[in-house]
């Protein structure tokens, strides 16, 4: 493995150690070796996965949208396939109080054109009421299709912070895979980028070598190294990390002209 603790001679402190191409070289082939493994077991999971037997539901149930009730069915838009994300919701809760981490996912997912080139529709799915979801979806920009899944049982609604994924078979429909946790991080390509550079995520799980920087405490209970980063990160509108009723997540201030929204009940708490 690459050097992680002996600084050359005139390295800045908390950063890799410095060397000449070669050197380089060798410790990136080294690793290089591991990666690929890595790349192949995770094919041959994708490839158990595919085998993985599937759970057929009503289709018919119906789910509401911007068009009113509609069967789960629509959603596959007339592809054979179908991949949801379903977003966590707090009843009542101003928009910048909803779970960071769906919102990340979600933020991330803006257009889903590759997939409906490969047959596959995407589309979020949460228990919030319509019209809360409604203004959410507006006011954030969404572009993807979203419908409350309110009151309806696994596996259309039911626990929410999952990928699924379905199968049509004319008017049948099945449920094929489901994950949550760290299995979501594949909808979220900023993870994997940051896993390629020299500070990661800056998370309080990952190992890092000593020395290397922490970030600013803004007194968050979660984050890496004592701060609120990446998916529990929230900022106000001036870019300052606070965890109060008018803050929200930093994606979520990126679109032009965003402004907080008054509470109107309690504000989500890190999940």
């Amino acid at each position: 493995m690459p050097p992680t603790s002996n600084r050359s001679p005139g390295a800045p402190p908390g950063r890799p150690p410095v060397a000449d191409l070669a050197t380089w070289q060798a410790a990136r082939d080294e690793l290089l070796v591991r990666e690929k493994t890595h790349t192949r077991e995770g094919d041959a999971i994708a490839a158990a996965r595919r085998r993985l037997p599937m759970v057929e539901f009503d289709g018919t149930v119906e789910v509401v949208g911007p068009d009113g009730p509609i069967p789960f069915l629509d959603l596959f838009q007339g592809r054979d396939e179908l991949v949801v994300y379903k977003h966590m919701w707090y009843d009542g809760a101003p928009h910048q109080g909803q779970c960071e981490g769906c919102t990340t996912t979600a933020w991330h997912m803006r257009d889903a054109a590759y997939l409906h080139s490969r047959g596959v529709s995407f589309a979020v799915l949460t228990t919030g009421p319509w019209d809360e979801v409604a203004a959410y979806v507006a006011f954030m920009g969404y572009t993807e299709p979203w419908y409350s899944v309110r009151g309806l049982a696994e596996p259309v609604g039911g626990d929410m912070g999952y990928v699924a994924c379905f199968l049509r078979d004319g008017d049948r429909t099945f449920l094929t895979y489901s994950t949550t946790g760290r299995g979501n991080e594949p909808v979220n390509g900023s993870l994997g980028l940051l896993d390629m550079t020299p500070y990661g995520r800056r998370e309080g799980w990952e190992e890092t070598p000593e020395g290397w920087p922490e970030a600013p405490d803004a007194g968050s209970p979660v984050g890496g190294h004592g701060a609120p980063i990446c998916w529990y990160w929230r900022t106000d509108a001036d870019g300052v990390a606070t965890w109060g009723p008018t803050s929200r997540p930093v994606p979520q201030w990126t679109r032009p002209g965003a402004t907080p929204v008054e509470t109107l009940g309690r504000h989500g708490a890190p999940h």
